[in-house]
């Protein structure tokens, strides 16, 4: 049995969380293992699971209040060592550029679009278990 990958989804709104699920299922792409989802509705929750490990991919939502994603992703990146790769979630297309500024490595505009958003996902848990697989060899 193939091992699954963990994703954190932060918002504050529990339907964005739920579009999020909904929209890459239990599994993103036929080549990525099946996905179990750690819900996090406050910055606290975030930095929590983060430091108890295990993360893979952190989906963030650009629109949570207080703590928006893109300040969320940029702390994240400067405190958490080897931090997972994170998929931001943006109002507007426009909103690309402070994507860049948090560093995350990509983002797709709300609401969700399955198959954009699953092909994101997809794409950063094959580079995170890449380089996860390459860091395990002598």
């Amino acid at each position: 049995m193939q091992p699954s990958a963990t994703v954190l989804v932060y918002s504050d709104d529990a339907n964005t969380r739920e579009q999020v699920r909904l929209a890459a299922g239990r599994r993103p792409a036929a080549d990525v293992p099946p996905v179990q989802y750690l819900e996090c509705a406050t910055l606290d929750a975030v930095l929590r699971a983060l430091d108890n490990g295990g993360v893979d991919v952190c989906v963030l939502d650009g629109e949570a209040v207080p703590a928006g994603g893109m300040g969320v992703c940029r702390q994240i990146k400067d405190e958490i060592f080897r931090c997972p790769p994170v998929l931001l979630l943006i109002g507007r297309p426009q909103d690309a550029w402070l994507a860049t500024w948090s560093r995350a490595e990509t983002a797709v505009t709300l609401p969700v679009e399955p198959v954009e958003f699953a092909d994101a996902l997809a794409a950063l848990l094959r580079s995170r278990l890449a380089s996860a697989s390459g860091s395990t060899r002598a």
